[in-house]
């Protein structure tokens, strides 16, 4: 079992505490405080060696190690080091441990700020305080500086998120921004005119340094302490509800808020806003602001409870608008104030029947919505199927007209590979068409006499006689008949007029197709006459009119149909599927070599782009 000396949390003083299973677990200390072993043994203290506020276990006695440095922190050295000071509130001396950070006074109960008192006695002893700064944490609005008295020629320092303002007699006197400052008497103005400020600089002045931080304070909760009652705009009912959040805030004007706010107290922590722990500042203005304008903003922007959800976002805005009024009086400003939730009755019976309402009524709306879709969708598809059934007639009309060029296209086909296989079959056999009807008129006559001998009398004479009449008569018949039919088969002594020449070497051809290659009889050239749009006159064939002399007009451009194919079209519709002539082109000039009339997008002589 081994002893320790522990000290009081209360009063600072040590007392001798045993280590063991045995040994006490609570002691009582000369102040009359209970030290409870078990949690009081743990300790803060400013290391001695390297300047850190750590936490030790005074249970391992001298064996304590600072855990920034790792030098023993509790010996008995250590301890004998003591510092003397009086008690702020009652004046009593006391003693306590060097790195000590407060000390409770046993007589007045006051805690003393060990570092505070010693600087304070430290100042009244040798009149300095060569540096002014903050030390306070960032949750701390109004921090107070411990020193009052102060000498002329200090520096003071002033960071970026501050503002330091000089204090006496419950009064806000000079304001200093972010910089670092000398103390002089052309930088405090307002003090010269106070005090009658020495002109030597070790002149001393008592006043009070409050330090006001300007950063946004945020994740300030708040909730309401009651239900909040309203009437629903929506269904007419009248529903309680309950709302919580957070908010940020922000000192806009240090010297109004230390004013109305601070006034002469040691400083304003963020938890006093709200009155989390300790005392509360603005909790009952910003809860009965709230319960005032939620019910209000619910009424005026006509907001569902149901709802309520989807338009937080909406309350926060009007909430921060009817409170930041309020607080501009005291020189706070809330930049955001966020309603995070919303808390509904589900048990009450009103709230109840509010929700079956919003349910039928969120049905009736959804089944019009679905006939109104039904009929929308009923009209389109009639539109569509009218649509789509002119298109039909559209298209079949043209499907008869291309199914009827079709049809001619291959009866002409089949008519020419026809008539080029009957005259390639007589080109091989060696005779012509000609050669063909000739035969068949033969045959024709030679019927006609063998009919004649058969009529014929007599005996072996008469038909020597008839024979010879016969043959006598047979070349003047077959003459008389040659010349009457002539004109009706286009035969004659002499070749015919209307005859023609193929390309394969047939000649006087009298059929519109070639015998021997199936070649088409080509058309008749007829003379190029024109018409004179001047003067009227008709069938001109020379370049120029002979009555008033105006100039043969060019003939219209011919172009091929894209759709059906067909060819030297010179009207602005095709006469086979109805089709609009095209767009020729549009062309343009290279401005880099001078060629004109260019289609492609690149100039073909010298490449230059279009455009």
């Amino acid at each position: 079992m081994g002893k320790f000396v522990i000290e009081c949390p209360k009063c600072g003083h040590y007392t001798e505490a045993k280590t063991g299973f045995f040994a006490k677990k609570k002691i009582d200390c000369v102040c009359g405080n209970v030290i409870d072993i078990r949690t009081d043994k743990l300790s803060s203290r400013v290391c001695p060696h390297c300047g850190n506020n750590v936490v030790f276990d005074q249970s391992k006695g001298a064996d304590a190690m600072c855990p920034v440095c790792k030098n023993p922190i509790n010996t008995m050295a250590l301890q004998n080091k003591t510092v003397e000071f009086s008690c702020k509130q009652c004046g009593v001396r006391h003693r306590a441990v060097k790195g000590a950070s407060t000390y409770v006074c046993p007589v007045c109960d006051h805690v003393n700020d060990v570092a505070e008192r010693l600087k304070t006695e430290e100042i009244r002893k040798d009149g300095l305080a060569s540096i002014i700064k903050y030390e306070g944490d960032n949750e701390t609005l109004v921090w107070k500086h411990p020193i009052e008295d102060f000498n002329y020629g200090s520096q003071l320092i002033v960071h970026e998120s501050q503002e330091a303002i000089f204090y006496r007699d419950g009064q806000a006197l000079d304001l200093f921004g972010a910089g670092r400052y000398t103390l002089e008497t052309q930088q405090l103005p307002i003090l010269e005119k106070l005090y009658k400020l020495p002109t030597d600089t070790e002149g001393t002045f008592h006043s009070e340094v409050y330090y006001v931080n300007l950063t946004t304070q945020m994740g300030i909760k708040w909730g309401t302490d009651t239900k909040v009652r309203l009437f629903d705009p929506m269904t007419g009912m009248h529903v309680e509800l309950g709302a919580s959040g957070e908010f940020n805030i922000r000192v806009v004007n240090s010297r109004k808020f230390l004013l109305k706010v601070v006034g002469t107290t040691g400083g304003f922590k963020q938890d006093q806003l709200m009155g989390l722990g300790g005392k509360s500042y603005f909790r009952s203005m910003v809860m009965t602001q709230v319960k005032s304008y939620l019910a209000a903003a619910i009424r005026e922007n006509s907001i569902n409870v149901l709802e309520i959800d989807e338009r937080l976002l909406e309350l926060s805005e009007a909430l921060r608008d009817r409170i930041n009024p309020r607080l501009a009086e005291y020189g706070l400003e809330m930049p955001e104030f966020f309603v995070n939730r919303v808390v509904t009755p589900d048990d009450d019976p009103n709230f109840r029947r509010m929700k079956e309402q919003f349910a039928q009524q969120y049905l009736d709306v959804r089944e019009e919505q679905i006939k109104k879709n039904i009929a929308v969708a009923t009209a389109e598809r009639k539109a569509v199927e009218a649509q789509t059934e002119a298109q039909m007639k559209i298209i079949g009309a043209q499907g008869d007209a291309e199914a009827l060029k079709i049809q001619k296209q291959a009866e002409a086909e089949a008519y020419r590979m026809q008539a080029a296989a009957e005259a390639e079959e007589m080109r091989m056999k060696g005779y012509t068409q000609k050669d063909v009807f000739q035969t068949e008129v033969q045959k024709s006559y030679a019927g006609a006499l063998g009919q004649m001998g058969a009529n014929g009398g007599g005996g072996g004479l008469g038909d020597v006689a008839g024979l010879g009449v016969t043959l006598g008569a047979m070349g003047g018949i077959i003459g008389m008949t040659k010349e009457a039919m002539a004109p009706m088969m286009n035969m004659s002594a002499e070749p015919a007029a209307t005859g023609w020449d193929c390309s394969c070497g047939a000649r006087n051809i009298q059929s519109k197709f070639c015998p021997d290659c199936g070649g088409k009889k080509p058309e008749p050239q007829t003379a190029d006459t024109w018409d004179c749009p001047e003067c009227g006159a008709k069938g001109i064939t020379a370049k120029f009119c002979g009555e008033c002399g105006c100039k043969k007009p060019a003939p219209p451009a011919a172009w091929d149909c894209p759709e059906c194919g067909a060819k030297g079209i010179t009207a602005k519709f095709c006469g086979e599927c109805g089709c609009r002539k095209p767009e020729p082109p549009a062309t343009w000039d290279c401005p880099n070599c001078g060629n004109k009339d260019i289609t492609a997008k690149f100039c073909p002589e010298c490449g230059h782009k279009k455009g």
